[in-house]
């Protein structure tokens, strides 16, 4: 018996096989990745919660199918993200839809509080800097969290957005001048 923990292949092998133990496995080894991208995307709360579930719904019904051309991290990852930017896009229509009505889908705000101007401590400065964030628009917010909060490579940011990297260092450049300007820039 080896001493050395299974692979991610091995385990998804076992839950094809019908291990739901594997499968547990894997939910636990990559949730806290997960749970940081989509937080990063989406703020923490309920939303949060149900995308990341839903993350591995989408990986439980397509554990046949995943051939291991990339990291399951990485696949993961890449279903967090379209679920993030589908509930952003959706999270956009209703707010333009109680800019047209006056009237609201919902009781939920989905408008963040303004953060203090002065902080003191690291919490409120990670505090300042998840609002910024936040404010980003779905694209810019996309490339902040994969490159700098999760140190995806310019390469594998493209990848997992279905972008050039072009385009990722031009949305990374963009979405710096934004925080800089929201945060000042001796903030970054």
């Amino acid at each position: 018996m080896s001493l050395s923990a299974p692979s991610d292949l091995q385990l998804l092998q076992r839950a094809v096989d019908g291990d739901e133990s594997a499968f547990r496995t894997l939910v636990d080894r990559h949730e806290p990745a997960v749970a940081r991208v989509v937080t990063a995307m989406i703020g923490p709360g309920d939303d949060a919660d149900d995308v990341g579930q839903e993350t591995f719904i989408r990986l439980f019904r397509a554990r046949t199918a995943f051939r291991g051309d990339a990291q399951l991290r990485t696949y993961l990852t890449r279903i967090a993200m379209n679920l993030c930017l589908d509930l952003l896009a959706r999270r956009s229509r209703q707010a333009s839809w109680t800019r047209l009505t006056g009237r609201r889908d919902d009781d939920e705000s989905q408008l963040a509080m303004p953060a203090s101007a002065d902080p003191i401590e690291t919490a409120e400065r990670d505090e300042m800097l998840r609002k910024a964030v936040e404010s980003l628009d779905a694209k810019h917010k996309a490339v902040v969290v994969l490159r700098i909060l999760e140190d995806h490579s310019i390469r594998d940011t493209a990848a997992l957005l279905g972008v050039p990297e072009g385009t990722v260092m031009s949305r990374l450049a963009r979405a710096l001048d934004k925080l800089k300007v929201t945060l000042g820039p001796e903030f970054l």
